[in-house]
Formats: structure tokens, sequence, C-alpha cells
């Protein structure tokens, strides 16, 4: 278009990109900053049930479908050096032709959504058999991930900001956090409950699964399991001390 001129960075190549992200990450650490990069081994970003549910859906957001493939590359080759999920947000850095901060707002899951999702994993007998094994069932993760339905957020649910110099409404800078979420799914899936402000604990509690489990489980392997993945301390009763036999 004539009349308009656009300024954008030089190209940075990766491995220059790399040092750059590198010496930022030693300085941050000599601060005491903890740093949580985005490692991805091989071509698939996530390799477990809910990192490629999470990737699955970002593929459904059609109007970024163009940031989409440089956002995947960006994720793959490192550049995502620092992802946290807290509550309603992800921060992290990105490293491009400069450092850039990215920061995502979304919405918590409607109150009326997560009791429908409680209502519907509640009844899945077979879910407790995996669950004691410090899993969910393959039909419950379905559920949860399911599009529309579960949790992953909607296109107008998410909000998101970068520091960069790209006015698209999504960069690629913000598509390669989207695509780390995914692979941070695959270690710690609780983080999506976090990230939609779900009560996870409430998928136990809404079929006595957490009295059922305390109850002659007698095994402490199970009860760590439960205890881990949900960050939910399970107690056991006193036991009563026989008492002995006179002599």
């Amino acid at each position: 278009m004539s009349g308009y001129t656009f300024d954008y960075p030089p190209y940075v190549p990766v491995a220059e990109r790399k040092k750059a992200a590198a010496r930022l990450v030693a300085k941050l650490k000599k601060k005491g900053q903890k740093i949580n990069p985005i490692v991805i081994e091989g071509r698939a970003i996530a390799k477990t049930f809910w990192g490629r549910s999470w990737c699955g859906n970002l593929n459904s957001y059609s109007d970024y479908e163009n940031r989409m493939p440089r956002g995947r590359q960006y994720a793959r080759n490192g550049s995502v050096i620092d992802l946290n999920v807290n509550a309603g947000e992800i921060t992290a850095l990105v490293s491009g032709s400069e450092i850039y901060k990215v920061q995502i707002t979304i919405s918590s899951v409607t109150k009326e959504k997560w009791k429908k999702i409680v209502k519907q994993c509640s009844g899945k007998i077979g879910s407790l058999i995996e669950l004691l094994q410090g899993k969910f069932s393959k039909e419950v993760m379905e559920i949860i991930t399911q599009p529309k339905t579960g949790l992953f957020p909607e296109k107008n649910e998410i909000k998101f900001d970068c520091s960069c110099f790209d006015y698209a409404d999504m960069c690629k800078h913000v598509s390669a956090v989207l695509y780390g979420v995914g692979a941070r799914l695959d270690g710690k899936p609780e983080d999506l409950f976090l990230l939609r402000q779900a009560d996870h604990t409430e998928l136990i509690e809404s079929a006595g699964y957490i009295s059922k489990l305390t109850q002659g489980s007698g095994t402490g392997e199970l009860e760590g399991n439960i205890s881990e993945l949900f960050g939910v301390d399970i107690v056991e009763s006193p036991k009563k001390k026989k008492k002995s036999k006179p002599k």
C-alpha cells in the first residue's frame, strides 16, 4: 500500500537468538528467578492425550490459522524460554529478534459448564479404577477435553498481549506460547484446571471417591498417587490400638 511504511526488526538467526536467550536466563537465575522453559524433543509438540488435545483445539481457531505454523516452529526450536501457568493467566518470555513478553488471560470456566462436566464424569464408574492408579480414564479425559463443552477455552475467552511490533490479532510469539502450554500439559495436566479455575477435586468428591479411597484401601501407594495428582492430602482415620492381653 503506497503511503505506508512498516519498520520490522531485522532477522536474527536462531543461533544468535539462543545465545541472547541464554544470557537473559542466566541473568534472571542469578537474581533468584525460577525459569520454566518449554523443551521439545522431536517434531511432536505434545505426546500425551492432554497435550495433543490442547494443540488440536488450537488448530480449530480458524481465524488465526495463518499464525499457527510460525508459532509451532517457534515452540519446537526452543524459543519459549519461560512459561508460567496461573489461575486464568499465562505469562511467558519468547526469544525472537528480541526477548518478548507475552501475557495471555483466559476466562474461568462458567459454573454451569463445570457442573455439567462434573456430572458427566461422576457417572463413569470405570474411571474410579484408573483414578486409583493415579490417572483419569480415557472416557473422562475426553469429556474434559471435548471442544465447546469441555475445559478448553473458546476463542472469545482468550485475550493476549505481546511486547513485539506485530499488530496482528495474534502474533507468532503468542501462538508459540499457546503451543507451549500443550507441551506443558504433557507433564502437568492439572495446569488445565488451574488455568480455567476449576476445582478438580470435585471430580472425586462428587462420587464420594475420597471416602472410598480412605476406607480399607490399605495401600499407601494409591493414596500417594491421588495426593500427587490432585494436591489433596488423604488422611486415614487413626487406628485403634489393640489392647494387649494380660499374661
